[in-house]
């Protein structure tokens, strides 16, 4: 039975999702490990999402929820979430409906930009860490394999994404109401991470030229070598923070790389009046629209495009400042190009009822399976008193089989339509009344999607 938990900017505020992404991502492992039913567990934790894939193996019609409150226990764990806010921001998924979702979120339907381009790269390697940490399963391998495919296909059949658009083009876009040329401005890029080549790949193509990296993690030299920029070292980080136009971050630090005391201590370093930034004040207005705090100000923008925040929110406090996080940007999001995304979601949601009506057929397999060893059983014991007879042949045993094959042909059609249509009980009950065949299901997928709070 496949399972989902799922936080995103739809159902979540970002102080929980930027506690997930910290730390949730860990919690696969305690998953698998503390409750015997999970197969498996994959974790996709990003900067807008934190989503649990659950691969649960107990019998057909067992709750789910003692395996859901497990998991919830393990997230908290290595969150520090409470339970009780866990279970408030955490949607419970089932059936057919995990696969839909998956589908959707990897081909960029579920995102704040619809179409973004980083999240299939980011369900694809979090099926890798899973490899990596050995919590995959061979459902999950197929949910997710089937979930990348998907996304190829709508990329390549649709107009989703093709414009590139992305997180990083998004805040870019809402920064040109504060940035009048961009060949013109000073740019600080903090991180070398999965956005730092995205962030200045776009920045370029805005006619950024004057831009500089900072790595908190000491891997500012080699990026900037390899993207033909320059590198801040940790002693002039606060004063280049400071002569900045516009400071974009996108670490993976768990704490704050920016806050308002080192603003106030960079512009101190490069002038002895706070606000005198080397003389810059005049050029920087001109290269800035004009701030709204003031004129001895300079206008300055910092885009923080970490998750958790890479940016202490006092920042916002100082003079000049304004402050763009994703839960800006994700209020700003340009709505759903229509047609593009109607046919996206057709295709996806086609690729689910192929996904799940696999998984239903295969649910019945045990079932299938004991009728064709109850039906050959008899086949062959049937050959077998031909023979004791004196009838050994091969036109006799020829029929036999023949009349086996003819008479399973009937019952494995409608096993596979019935699990299509989540009846598999009515099967079950069938072979139990006519041959007195008794057989538990394992694991199935229930065949009606279900998605809906957790139960308390």
């Amino acid at each position: 039975m496949l399972i989902l938990l799922s936080a995103s900017h739809k159902n979540s505020t970002f102080d929980v999702l930027e506690r997930l992404s910290a730390a949730g991502g860990s919690s696969a492992t305690v998953m698998v490990a503390d409750h015997g039913p999970l197969n498996g567990a994959v974790i996709v934790a990003t900067c807008n999402r934190f989503e649990a894939y659950l691969d649960l193996d107990e019998p057909y019609g067992v709750s789910p929820l003692p395996a859901v409150y497990a998991a919830i226990g393990a997230v908290s764990a290595s969150s520090g979430l409470d339970e009780e806010t866990l279970r408030d921001n955490l949607t419970l998924v089932h059936g057919n409906g995990v696969a839909a979702h998956l589908f959707a979120v990897t081909s960029g339907l579920e995102s704040v930009v619809v179409g973004e381009v980083e999240i299939a790269g980011q369900v694809r390697r979090a099926l890798e860490q899973a490899r990596a940490d050995g919590t995959t399963s061979p459902e999950l391998e197929r949910l997710f394999q089937r979930a990348s495919q998907t996304s190829r296909g709508v990329k390549n059949r649709t107009g989703i994404g093709s414009a590139g658009r992305s997180i990083v083009r998004l805040a870019l876009e809402l920064a040109e109401s504060r940035v009048s040329d961009w060949s013109r401005s000073r740019v600080l890029l903090v991180g070398t991470g999965r956005y730092a080549g995205a962030s200045l790949a776009a920045l370029r193509d805005r006619g950024a030229e004057n831009v500089r990296v900072y790595s908190p993690s000491g891997r500012g030299a080699g990026f900037a070598t390899s993207h033909g920029i320059d590198a801040v070292s940790p002693v002039d980080f606060a004063a280049e923070v400071a002569r900045a136009d516009v400071v974009v971050t996108c670490t993976l630090r768990d704490d704050h790389v920016i806050d308002a005391a080192l603003i106030m201590r960079g512009r101190a370093e490069v002038g002895s009046d706070p606000f005198d930034i080397a003389g810059a004040t005049a050029e920087a207005s001109a290269r800035l629209c004009p701030a709204d705090t003031g004129p001895e100000a300079p206008p300055q923008l910092i885009i923080d495009l970490g998750l958790p925040r890479n940016v202490a929110p006092d920042v916002a406090l100082v003079p000049g400042v304004e402050l763009l996080d994703l839960e800006t940007i994700s209020i700003h999001a340009p709505l759903e190009e229509l047609n593009a995304t109607t046919q996206a979601r057709e295709i996806v949601g086609r690729a689910a009822r192929k996904f799940s009506d696999v998984a239903d057929e295969q649910s019945l397999t045990p079932a299938v399976v004991a009728l064709r060893n109850y039906v050959f059983e008899m086949r062959d014991a049937e050959i077998a008193r031909a023979r004791s007879r004196g009838d050994s042949s091969e036109a006799t045993e020829s029929a036999l089989r023949h009349l086996a094959g003819v008479l399973l042909h009937t019952p494995m059609v409608r096993a596979r339509d019935l699990a299509r249509a989540g009846e598999q009980e009515a099967f079950l009950t069938g072979l139990d009344a006519l041959f007195n065949i008794d057989v538990t299901l394992p694991a199935v997928a229930a065949s009606s999607a279900a998605a809906g709070p957790i139960a308390s």
